[in-house]
């Protein structure tokens, strides 16, 4: 007898130790504890105990009824053309006895299924005895079903074996009467031949009727398809046979029939599954003569990828789902984009060659260099004039010594007595002939005189005598440097009584711009604007030094050159100031100026006078552009509008590409946004006269602002304010910022209706000024905190209201009730709230000054300790500027 503790009895049924020691007690079994030993009489004994306790007979169930049923179609071809479904339903029912003794009564496991000998479980559920009942139902199923199995497959080989037969029979009795029947010569074959022919021209003469022609062929189809139908039928009964004895003996039994069939040399069942397969072939080559094939090899295509592409595009020339190329972008890269962003060019690589395709990097700029190809200059180039651009500090004298040399008077014109444009001018001299451009000197145009370094031979850096060097002066000689541009420094201001040009010369010297009389490369010419002392020795150092740079240029040619500065006159259009650096401009030229083309025109000199052509190192107005292009962009001649109108056009879809393909949504950064404080937004809309200025100002309004607050440029554009200007500014909730330029009425009518706040500019500064106040408004206030009081804590008294009382002496400030305190020990701080009472005395008082006894009871808090310190302070809001 197998004897075990309750511990091992409970571990092998699954329940826990304690549940079967009280189940045990129940049944009045001896054991008390884990380690009691049970045998088989008492296993048995709980056993009987619970299916008592359960309302269950110690006898095992009489009987199991199994019901079955299936479902199957048969179809069937119809005379015309449509199939007829006819469903048949199979319905089976078993009832299963079970035997005396499960031991003695239970069948012979079935072939290739193992059944487990089931030990004797205690569970504390009626489970139990239902799934030994189930088990011992199941084994006597599987051997009836077992039995049906092997009669099904000996009837299904005797049914192929029978039709093996019958079909062998005939096909001998063919062969055999073949044989039989006497070989004709050739020329009796050769006479039915000739007699057939006669026979079948006799007999369409006769046949004059086309109706009755009709009859004979449709009699004829008809025929074949009874024919037909009767083969189906056959071959679908055999269909239905096959599939009932797989059904009786089960599907996961249909290979061991096989099998077995072939293992009693059943040969003729394949052949009859041949037979069935070769007279369908026929009807299945006819129908999908005209279907879709599905390719078998893959397809590689090349694709070919620019700087940036959208996902639609790329899905597009991959010929795949656009949802696959989100998904893989996602899983495997973790990029977060959708269907209509664009993606850079090593990103779009990687994605054609996990999809299996090949990349193909297209060169962005093939269809400009197609352009600059044309450019072609064959004769020889020539001495020019060189172009000069004018650099310093605000109000240094830039355009007074400018004004000066050109004896006009454009300083007087400007607003603010700044220079907020860029001017290009061509002046004769007695020395010969210079180009001047003046660029702007304050900080809002450093991207300004960075263009005009860039196009220019010589710099005149200008430096006031009593100011020194200032920070727009630095920055030019970073620019000048960076361009490599000789320079020229003009020490203006020498009539001043301040006057101290070695001042000058120390403080460029710090910047690693040396004078000439020191030992560098640098000529310093002392010059006076007002009087105009030392002008002719500063155009005499500027043409020395275009001497040595030796310029040349070639005239005969197709012009480039580069955009000084574009408007949008409301009576002329576009108008843009470009310089000439290569070839001749001629009135009628087409040009591609950025993303703007179009047809010269009209030429006009700095004075406003109207030219037919201008040479190199000549500024022109011109007019004829399709818009005002960027201050700084390079233009050229084409041969044809055609060409000028796909450069311009790709320079724009490039440059939309740049703006929407900002960076990617990752993962990384994706969850770096969560929990961040939320950035506030101020929306403008600006429109100027110039776009050298448009673009000063949006560049000095977007470096405004911190991680609170910043400015949102929500549209920027050249020339007057307009009514769609005014819309989408009440649209975007954006104030409206006019530079030189003023509203039209119906513009007017909107800003009056909307209560849009619109402001008027004409000095750049101003406005930067104004933004920034306005941001500085959006800044939450910052809160600071102010030390009134400290109090020492002498000593600790208990009282029955307040708790513990502190005695205390005000050792600076003043204590009052109404102010938050903290409390201090060893300098630390170890609580912060309210004061619940102070008293002097025994006087409720609201204020103890300096180096008076108090007591001071803390609200809330307990545990005050003699030497401790109550701070007291105040808090107040300050607001907080840029």
């Amino acid at each position: 007898m197998a004897v075990e503790t309750v511990e091992q009895l409970a571990d092998k049924l699954s329940v826990p130790t304690e549940r079967l020691l009280q189940q045990m007690q129940e049944a009045g079994l001896p054991q008390k504890d884990a380690s009691g030993l049970v045998n088989e009489e008492d296993q048995q004994t709980l056993l009987a105990f619970l299916k008592r306790s359960h309302g269950e007979s110690e006898t095992a169930p009489k009987k199991i009824t199994l019901k079955r049923r299936t479902i199957s179609t048969l179809k069937t071809p119809s005379g015309s053309g449509r199939g007829r479904t006819v469903n048949v339903e199979v319905r089976k029912k078993r009832t299963y006895v079970r035997r005396g003794s499960p031991e003695s009564d239970q069948p012979a496991p079935a072939p290739g299924r193992a059944v487990e000998a089931e030990a004797p479980k205690v569970v504390d559920s009626h489970a139990a005895d239902v799934e030994a009942t189930r088990r011992a139902a199941y084994a006597e199923a599987e051997a009836e079903a077992e039995k049906r199995r092997e009669e099904a497959a000996r009837e299904a080989v005797q049914i192929a074996e029978q039709r093996a037969k019958e079909l062998a029979e005939k096909l001998k009795k063919e062969a055999e009467a073949k044989a039989a029947a006497p070989a004709k010569t050739a020329k009796e074959l050769e006479a039915e031949a000739e007699e057939a022919a006669i026979s079948s021209r006799k007999d369409k003469r006769d046949r004059h009727d086309l109706d009755d022609e009709d009859a004979l062929q449709k009699k004829v189809k008809h025929g074949n398809r009874k024919r037909r139908v009767e083969e189906l039928l056959e071959d679908e009964v055999e269909h239905i046979i096959l599939e009932e004895v797989t059904e009786i003996v089960a599907p996961d039994r249909a290979s061991d029939i096989k099998t077995a069939a072939k293992a009693k040399g059943s040969a003729s069942t394949l052949a009859l599954s041949s037979r069935s397969r070769a007279k369908r072939a026929p009807a299945r080559a006819m129908n999908s003569q005209h279907k879709f094939k599905t390719p078998t090899q893959e397809v590689t295509r090349e694709v070919e990828l620019g700087e940036t592409i959208t996902v639609s595009q790329l899905s597009q020339r991959m010929s795949v789902k656009a949802a696959d190329v989100i998904k893989f972008l996602f899983k495997e890269m973790g990029v977060m984009v959708t269907i209509n962003q664009s993606i850079d060019q090593e990103t779009a690589v990687l994605v054609v060659e996990e999809f299996g395709h090949k990349a193909i990097a297209v060169d962005a700029d093939a269809l400009e260099k197609t352009v600059t190809d044309e450019l072609v200059y064959e004769a020889e180039a020539l001495p020019r004039a060189p172009v000069v651009t004018v650099m310093g500090h605000v109000d240094h004298g830039k355009t007074s010594l400018l004004d000066y040399i050109r004896k006009a008077s454009v300083a007087e014109g400007e607003a603010g007595g700044i220079t907020q444009h860029i001017g290009a001018y061509r002046v004769h001299t007695d020395h010969g002939e210079i180009c001047f451009i003046d660029t702007p000197g304050h900080a809002a145009f450093t991207a300004m005189r960075a263009r005009g370094a860039n196009c220019t031979d010589i710099v005149i850096l200008v430096v006031a005598a009593d100011d020194g060097v200032m920070p727009q002066t630095v920055e030019a000689i970073q620019h000048s440097k960076g361009a490599g541009v000789p320079m020229v420094v003009a020490v203006n201001k020498m009539d001043l009584e301040g006057a101290d040009p070695d001042r000058v010369k120390n403080e460029l010297a710090a910047k690693d711009v040396i004078p000439e009389d020191w030992g560098g490369d640098t000529q310093f010419v002392p010059v006076s604007a007002l009087t105009g002392a030392g002008v002719d020795d500063l155009l005499e150092a500027i043409l020395l030094q275009a001497e040595l740079l030796e310029l040349k240029a070639v005239k005969d040619g197709p012009a480039q050159g580069v955009v000084i500065e574009s408007e949008l006159d409301k009576g002329r259009g576009p108008v843009a100031t470009l310089l000439v650096q290569e070839g001749t401009l001629s009135r009628g030229d087409i040009i591609v100026a950025g993303e703007q083309f179009g047809r010269v025109r009209a030429l006009g000199d700095e004075n406003g006078k109207m030219i037919k052509k201008a040479g190199p190192a000549t500024p022109v107005e011109v007019l004829g552009l399709s818009g005002t292009p960027g201050a700084g962009d390079t233009f050229m001649v084409t041969k044809d509008e055609k060409r000028a109108r796909e450069v311009a056009r790709f320079r724009r879809d490039k440059a939309n590409e740049e703006r929407l393909a900002g960076p990617a949504v990752s993962l990384d950064n994706f969850m770096e946004s969560f929990g961040s404080q939320e950035t506030q937004f101020l929306n403008v809309v600006v429109k100027a006269d110039v776009r050298g200025s448009l673009e000063a100002i949006v560049s000095s309004l977007e470096e405004l602002g911190n991680d609170e607050v910043k400015v949102n440029v929500v549209l920027a554009g050249v020339g007057g304010i307009t009514e769609s200007d005014a819309t989408y500014a009440v649209t975007s909730e954006a104030v409206l910022f006019g530079f030189n330029v003023r509203a039209d009425n119906a513009a007017k009518r909107v800003i009056e209706n909307d209560g849009l706040d619109l402001r008027y500019y004409k000095v750049i500064y101003d406005l930067v000024d104004d933004v920034k106040a306005a941001l500085s408004g959006m800044l939450s206030p910052e809160v600071r905190e102010e030390i009134v009081g400290i109090a020492l804590v002498k000593e600790v008294f208990e009282s029955k209201k307040f708790g513990n009382v502190a005695g205390c002496v005000v050792t600076e400030g003043t204590v009052s009730r109404r102010k938050k305190i903290r409390v201090l020990r060893d300098n630390v701080v170890i609580y912060e709230g309210d004061l619940e009472s102070l008293r002097h005395f025994k006087d409720e008082v609201e204020d103890v000054r300096s180096g008076t006894e108090c007591g001071i009871g803390v609200k809330n808090y307990n545990d005050v300790r003699v030497g401790d310190q109550i701070e007291v302070f105040d808090s107040r809001e300050v607001a907080r500027q840029l």
